[in-house]
Parts: structure tokens; sequence; C-alpha cells
């Protein structure tokens, strides 16, 4: 925390100082905590998945659908032994695992949290990351992580520079994708259908990028086994009203047209996974961050 390399931005900031790239400093940030189920079928699973939002972020997409806690960083300072509480505090409350969102610039004390209760943990650990990771740093999680959920947002520099101010996105999100896949292997089922270990890979279609989208598509298709890993294609890109007006070509809804041909191209490629359904763009899926779970205790 004191020369932050976590992540692709390398920012060396002294976040015992002052904060990051990613906006926070060395305490983490948490916004809500919460069983969360509206995820895939297999993390949701019967009760939800034990959600742990995390403030700030080392993306800054410019469409970010939580926007006010990866953007704006709103949330609350909580010690490890707080996080550690949470992560009990979900089991106890029949989460279906422990889901870590945007985790990234917290994976050291997420880390120390962990070790306080692993062998408590009777469900598992779910890394849901934007994609935007070193190696190296997925390479600390080994043995704590069970599941990994990263998106795999953009191919092509000039899409992930104009959104997300990031042209190496794909560079960096494809070779810790290798990286989450070589330590979970073949995914595995539980017998209600939860999965237990395991990578699936998101991807949000964005509104003019379809072929940007099915060039992922074939990138998964030659570089991972298509029994090593899940896929996940999202049509729930709400355009907000906080996204810019230069940004114009993507304040507005994923077409049928749009989504429905990276679907179908997945299929071809024999990719196995997930599609959403189209209502699936709507602004009640974003969560209301309003710190419950992390001030309340048990109550929700």
């Amino acid at each position: 925390m004191t020369d932050c390399n976590l992540c692709p931005r390398k920012c060396g900031v002294n976040r015992t100082l002052q904060k990051g790239f990613c906006g926070t400093g060395d305490k983490l940030m948490l916004a809500k905590a919460m069983l969360h189920k509206w995820e895939e079928p297999c993390i949701s699973v019967k009760n939800g998945a034990g959600a742990v939002f995390f403030s700030g972020c080392n993306l800054h997409c410019c469409y970010c659908q939580n926007n006010s806690i990866s953007n704006m960083t709103y949330g609350i300072e909580v010690s490890v032994e707080k996080l550690a509480d949470i992560f009990l505090m979900l089991q106890r409350r029949g989460a279906d695992n422990i889901e870590l969102v945007t985790p990234t610039h917290f994976v050291p004390l997420i880390i120390k949290s962990l070790d306080l209760v692993k062998p408590q943990l009777k469900i598992p650990v779910i890394y849901n990351t934007s994609g935007y990771e070193l190696p190296e740093t997925i390479r600390s999680l080994k043995g704590y992580v069970d599941v990994y959920l990263p998106d795999l947002k953009y191919f092509s520099p000039e899409a992930s520079a104009r959104y997300s101010n990031a042209d190496d996105y794909f560079k960096f999100a494809s070779e810790s994708i290798l990286e989450m896949v070589s330590q979970t292997g073949k995914p595995v089922f539980g017998r209600d259908g939860a999965i237990i270990r395991g990578t699936i890979i998101r991807h949000l279609v964005l509104p003019t990028l379809r072929h940007d989208s099915m060039k992922i598509m074939k990138w998964i298709s030659e570089n991972i086994p298509l029994d090593s890993v899940l896929v996940s294609v999202m049509c729930q890109y709400t355009p907000l009203d906080f996204i810019p007006d230069k940004y114009s070509e993507i304040k507005r809804r994923v077409t049928k047209m749009e989504y429905n041909s990276v679907v179908n191209y997945s299929a071809e490629l024999g990719l196995k996974g997930f599609c959403q359904q189209q209502n699936s763009s709507s602004e009640k899926y974003v969560p209301d961050f309003d710190l419950s779970g992390i001030l309340n205790g048990d109550a929700f």
C-alpha cells in the first residue's frame, strides 16, 4: 500500500498518505453487503450470492452502472476484522457463496480477512472483477479464491481507451484470465447446481461494438479449452443519465440484433454458458448502495 502496484495502472502511490487511481487509500471501503439474487443461476442459486461491494475501482468506465461507488467512491471504512465478520454474517444468512465485487485494489487486505475466517467458511469465495488485473495479483489469490468471475470488456485498444482510459485493457485482462483458468481448471458444480470451482467470463455487449464482442468470443474459443470455462454474454447495459454527451454513441440500449448476433456467434464457436433476456437492461437492477449489511450487523 505504500508503493501501490496492485493493478496495471501501477500508479505507485503511497496509499497511507493519499488516494490511488482507484480513489481509495489504505483502508477497506465498502458500500453494501447483501444477498444478491440477480447473478447467473449457478451463483445466485437458492438464497443469493453473498455480495460484498467494495468502493473505488481501478478502471473507471464512463458508463458504470455502479457509478456512485466505483467512480464517486461512496462507502464507509471498515477494518480487516469487520470484513471477516461480514463474511461470516453472510454465511449465517444463507448466502450461497461470498462474492467479492470489484476487489482488486484491496487484495492484500482481503487476504488478511480471509485468513481470519477461511477455516470457518463452508461456501465458495468468488472474485468478481473488471478483468483489468495483473497476473501476479491473481497468483497471490491462489488458495483463497474458488471461482473467478472476470469481465472481458474490450478487444479493441481504441474502445478500451475511449470508455475506460485503458488502451492496454485486453493485454492484461487476457493474461490474467488465463492465470485464473489455470488455477481453477474445469468448472465443478454441487448437487444443487451451484458452482464451487471454476471461471466464468462475463462480457457486456455495448452499443456499436458487436464486432468487438465477436472478436472476444473468438479469442476465448481459440485460447481456452471449451470445457474449462463458461461465458456469460450480457445485455444489461443501461445508458444512465450521468454519461457525458461526448459518448453519444453509447447513450442508448443495445439492440436485439446487436445482442443476438453475439450470442449466436458464441454458440457457433461452441462456447457454453449464459445469456440474458432483453429486459435485463433496466435501472431496477442497479443496487441501492445504502450501506446495509455493513452498519447493521445481521439485518439487511
